[in-house]
């Protein structure tokens, strides 16, 4: 077992840069220098018609960033206009993040969850970058996806490279408020897809991610009939569980299982 923090020290399998490794190595350190460099490759899919970028139909794939800077370094350069950035989704800017500071020896890892800022829902389905402030001894969140123009247009005041408390829940957050009685189950999702079935998705997103597996077949949740979409008692019960374990991780991943 790696020692704390250790284990998100690491890559995974998404996170690692391969061959652009050494390239990546030399951006600038700081965490506002290094979003920019993401904002700069990266096009949200569901905010393009914001930059000015016609095309709906954009990716909503998560690309390893390995795979994302191939696709990068095909157009010759890191600091591209709207229309001719990679596509992707909050996941690939956390995904992004989370590689770079792996990468500088940070320990970092990709979150899953809710945000407060979006206007969708009053806990919008988001993913963010977690990393260890070693000075602080102290996790903070860090959301990459938020430049200038998202910034001005969600009328955010606070640093997106340290997010102040209650901005974001992390899925086991989210439904340990839910059923403590403390939030509405329908209060949680994404767009028109609300409620406590959404919120375990979550939930098992998050445990993967934790796990360094930041995607899985819990992605086809759109898919999901009704009848998987009920909980029942034993299913809530292990959810409990389940969240126990990820809210408030701290330096080892928990298990999978259980």
């Amino acid at each position: 077992m790696a020692t704390a923090p250790d284990y998100y020290r690491t890559h995974g399998a998404l996170s690692q840069p391969g061959r652009f490794a050494q390239a990546l190595a030399m951006l600038p350190s700081d965490l506002p220098a290094l979003c920019r460099f993401i904002q700069g490759i990266v096009l949200h899919a569901d905010w393009a018609a914001s930059y000015g970028v016609a095309d709906t139909a954009l990716s909503r794939e998560t690309l390893p960033v390995e795979r994302r800077m191939a696709l990068v370094e095909e157009t010759g350069t890191d600091s591209l206009p709207p229309g001719r950035r990679t596509p992707g989704t909050c996941r690939d800017f956390a995904l992004m993040l989370c590689g770079l500071l792996r990468e500088r020896s940070v320990p970092a890892r990709v979150r899953c969850g809710f945000a407060t800022y979006f206007s969708a829902n009053p806990f919008e389905d988001h993913w963010v970058c977690e990393y260890w402030i070693g000075d602080e001894q102290r996790w903070a969140l860090a959301d990459a996806q938020l430049d200038s123009l998202m910034r001005e247009r969600l009328r955010i005041p606070f640093d997106p490279t340290d997010l102040p408390e209650g901005t974001y829940l992390n899925a086991g957050e989210a439904w340990t408020a839910w059923r403590e009685g403390i939030a509405d189950a329908d209060a949680f999702g994404h767009g028109a897809a609300t409620g406590a079935w959404f919120m375990r998705v979550n939930l098992m997103r998050d445990l993967l991610a934790l796990n360094k597996q930041e995607t899985s077949d819990w992605d086809a949740w759109r898919t999901l009939s009704p009848e998987r979409r009920r909980l029942d008692a034993g299913t809530l019960e292990a959810c409990d569980r389940i969240a126990a374990f990820t809210r408030r991780v701290g330096f080892s991943p928990p298990p999978v299982s259980g």
